[in-house]
């Protein structure tokens, strides 16, 4: 077994262990892929005040998200195509979220379905949404999400038109992967991910029966296109509500990035939002996430909870969001990164890493408690 010390670790053995056009499907921005590398670029900047002689034995990075309780202020974020980094990645992602204590959010574009999930599940997990243009689809996919008793909705905003990702259309990105030359000789070389393969979901489960006849979710058609013909561009703050009243519980709003945004989201009654630029999948040149989240966690006060997202690579990452006015964080590609590089213990070992990062940078800050952590840690 390979000495794992960091992320950077799990994604250089992801990027061995899974096929090409899954693995750059999770690492790539779109466009220029500015805002993709400005969201670790921009966290790495920031600097951590070293204190000294502080009593800081018995810390705490325990918490609580929409007042759910956990053992550090991170969530698993929703991401799709996660059953094809690793064999039914999805229920193996959940299963290490739940034994370590923190929430894990399925996306509606996963392969293993919410009742998969919910199979393999002790405890609620969460649902992300995609809004797309058959209301009365997105409206089943809701009613699934209650009767799997999901405890959280969270609303993906910023993907109502799909920002072109250069690296997926040359891979002619789909699922299950089109069967060229190309793609054969690259899973001849990565035969313990194909045997996996064969075991496990190859569809996106939520979308099963949802189109009819010739390419589609479960066929041929590149994901670029398919996305383009089936998320609504229309998507709106009356739709929100809407929402809000089909699922009737706890609500987060995923991809804020501006003010006046966050303002609006406020005023929708939702529980919480997620200062996200989609970790820079969507709009290239947009400012990272770092970077928007301070105005934003000011303008909304106590209003609403404000998480992070977006670059996280560490606990140190997960500190500095927390000391700019974030309750609470996802992580998507550090997930994605351990996931693939080594299923389900992987995502373990990376949970632990992170709180370990955590405790450790808490301590030479001088902080027992995340609670207490604020601006007074950071160096302006």
């Amino acid at each position: 077994m390979p000495v794992m010390t960091c992320i950077e670790d799990f994604r250089l053995l992801a990027k061995k262990r899974v096929p090409k056009a899954f693995y750059d499907y999770a690492d790539s921005g779109s466009y220029t892929e500015s805002t993709y590398r400005a969201n670790t670029k921009d966290l790495a900047s920031l600097k951590l005040r070293q204190r000294v002689a502080i009593n800081v034995d018995e810390r705490s990075t325990r918490t609580t998200m929409i007042s759910h309780d956990v053992s550090m202020p991170v969530a698993i974020a929703p991401t799709g195509l996660t059953g094809m980094q690793w064999a039914n990645g999805e229920m193996l992602g959940a299963i290490a979220a739940e034994k370590f204590g923190i929430p894990f959010t399925l996306s509606t574009m996963s392969i293993c379905s919410i009742e998969d999930v919910a199979s393999v599940t002790t405890k609620p997990f969460w649902f992300q949404l995609y809004v797309m243009r058959d209301r009365g689809f997105v409206k089943s996919l809701i009613d699934r999400a209650k009767a799997a008793k999901c405890s959280a909705l969270v609303l993906t905003l910023d993907l109502q038109i799909l920002g072109q990702r250069h690296k997926d259309l040359k891979n002619g990105m789909s699922v299950p992967p089109k069967l060229t030359l190309e793609t054969l000789l690259d899973l001849a070389s990565k035969p313990g991910w194909a045997l996996r393969a064969l075991g496990g979901r190859k569809t996106f489960g939520n979308l099963a029966g949802h189109i009819k006849g010739g390419e589609g979710a479960g066929g041929v058609q590149t994901l670029s296109k398919w996305t383009a013909s089936q998320f609504d561009p229309t998507l709106n703050w009356d739709d929100v509500a809407w929402i809000k009243e089909q699922w009737g519980g706890k609500l987060i709003l995923k991809g804020i990035l501006d003010v006046e945004d966050a303002r609006l989201a406020v005023q929708t009654g939702a529980d919480a939002i997620v200062v996200s630029n989609h970790g820079g999948r969507q709009l290239d040149g947009a400012m990272s996430s770092i970077e928007a989240l301070p105005a934003i966690a000011e303008a909304v006060g106590d209003q609403i909870e404000v998480w992070f997202d977006g670059g996280i690579r560490s606990g140190q990452d997960v500190l500095k969001a927390v000391a700019l006015g974030a309750r609470g964080t996802m992580i998507g590609r550090a997930f994605l990164y351990s996931l693939g590089a080594m299923g389900g213990d992987g995502v373990s070992q990376m949970l632990e890493i992170m709180r370990k990062e955590l405790d450790v940078s808490m301590a030479l800050t001088g902080t027992k408690d995340i609670k207490d952590v604020g601006p007074q840690i950071l160096i302006r």
